[in-house]
């Protein structure tokens, strides 16, 4: 007889925002089974009874603790208390939210790195929350690369956005773009370049075709319009085929995620943030997926954010958490 999977674990993000809306709609629709919600169970009954549903919510001090939950019941695990977060404001950034927020993540990655779980799918938080709660990340990837740190040293990590269409891996994320091309260096591409063909194998690809994406127009042209791909792109795409990774490149950004998206490439590396998350946001948020790759654990999210401006609503839409949770079965091995 198989093994049965380690659960997955779903944090419910800035309580103010639609992550647990979502979250409630995605166990609504039978589509997060074998999940354990990390969160608050004030707010979770808040999101409930915003879609017009109610579940006994049963607390769990351990995630395995799920295959002796009774049916119909929303497990739960138990986390760090805050109180009167069901009562804060839909869509408001503050600060016990953010607060809230990270403690969930915290003890998400506790969990899974106890051996509790099969990986973690984060909802949405809201940066300025975090940062009003004295947070010192920008977002969840820089927070699980740091709470995955072993004797000091962080693992190197990058962010992959996915949907059935496009797979993009960024090397710089959350800083300025001032800051993002101050980053931008031959080691750093290299490193992605070794992660995404690390990775690619988790999902089947083992020798994945990536295309890597100029930083300049026309991918400099020549050093016409910039000299990044001359000086440290180009010779650190020459350095990851000199170790059998199939790199390409470097092409101009305007046309290489066309040419990925008609099979030309099975994934894409861009410089920057935007440069590479417009081509796949473009394409649809509902079926996009953000996966942090290099992390000892499996990690995905939607591919949007916490959507304030219709937080409180109940028009949330929990597509996009629903491919994540997919992907995460996915990665960790649970079909």
């Amino acid at each position: 007889m198989a093994e049965t999977p380690l659960p997955l674990l779903l944090t419910l993000g800035d309580p103010c925002g639609i992550g647990p809306e979502i979250v409630v709609r995605a166990v609504q629709a039978g589509d997060a089974r074998g999940c354990v919600v990390v969160g608050d169970a004030g707010v979770l009954r808040r999101a409930m009874a915003l879609v017009g549903r109610s579940w006994p919510i049963a607390l769990l001090d351990r995630a395995t603790d799920v295959a002796g939950c009774p049916p119909r019941c929303m497990p739960l695990l138990k986390s760090p208390s805050f109180g009167g977060l069901a009562g804060l404001p839909w869509g408001r950034v503050d600060a016990r939210a953010g607060a809230a927020a990270a403690a969930w993540i915290t003890r998400a990655v506790e969990a899974v790195q106890r051996g509790e779980a099969g990986g973690v799918v984060t909802a949405p938080v809201h940066k300025e929350a975090l940062s009003a709660a004295g947070v010192p990340f920008p977002g969840h990837t820089e927070m699980l690369q740091s709470l995955s740190s072993r004797d000091g040293t962080a693992p190197p990590v990058r962010m992959m956005l996915a949907n059935p269409e496009l797979k993009v891996v960024l090397v710089t994320i959350h800083v300025a773009l001032r800051r993002a091309l101050e980053l931008l260096d031959f080691d750093a591409v290299l490193s992605t370049l070794r992660i995404a063909h690390a990775a690619a194998a988790r999902w089947g690809q083992a020798a994945p075709r990536i295309a890597v994406a100029g930083l300049n127009p026309h991918a400099g042209e020549g050093g016409l319009f910039g000299d990044e791909e001359l000086r440290y792109i180009g010779p650190a795409i020459q350095a990851a085929r000199a170790e059998g990774i199939d790199a390409q490149g470097p092409f101009p950004p305007d046309t290489v995620f066309m040419r990925a998206r008609r099979g030309a490439f099975d994934l894409v590396v861009a410089m920057t943030h935007d440069h590479g998350l417009i081509p796949v946001k473009y394409l649809g948020v509902e079926d996009g997926v953000n996966v942090t790759l290099g992390l000892p654990f499996v990690r995905t999210s939607p591919d949007h954010g916490t959507a304030f401006d219709i937080a409180g609503r109940g028009v949330a839409d929990a597509s996009s958490l629903v491919a994540a949770i997919r992907m995460a079965r996915r990665l960790a091995g649970g079909g």
